[in-house]
């Protein structure tokens, strides 16, 4: 059975950093990823790492503040999130699959990052 459990989401104040985690378990990845959700606004990717961790690609809004890595002896990927803005508040969801390309078929339940002003 595949499970993508995400941890590490809070309340931040503006400049702040979090460390979010996604552990998984069932299956080895090709692709994982982590997608958010803002409040009141659709679901939007925030960065991708392949299986290697040599290939990484990150949305313009997060560059330069966000890093996303993996640890496949633990199965799991990280997003280390610096230099955070009240616009970065969403629920912050892990997505992985064994495909290279295409959509994510896994998905965690998601994790609540709050960033205060």
């Amino acid at each position: 059975q595949v499970q993508l459990v995400e941890s590490g989401g809070g309340l931040v104040q503006a400049g702040g950093s979090l460390r979010l985690s996604c552990a998984a378990s069932g299956r080895t990845f090709s692709r994982m990823g982590w997608f958010r959700q803002p409040p009141g606004k659709e679901r939007e990717f925030v960065a991708r790492i392949s299986w290697s961790g040599g290939s990484t690609t990150y949305a313009d809004s997060v560059k330069g503040r966000f890093t996303i890595s993996r640890d496949n002896a633990k199965n799991t990927v990280y997003l280390q999130m610096n230099s955070l803005k009240p616009e970065d508040t969403a629920v912050y969801y892990c997505a992985a699959d064994t495909k290279f390309y295409g959509t994510y078929n896994y998905w965690g339940q998601g994790t609540q990052v709050t960033v205060s002003s």
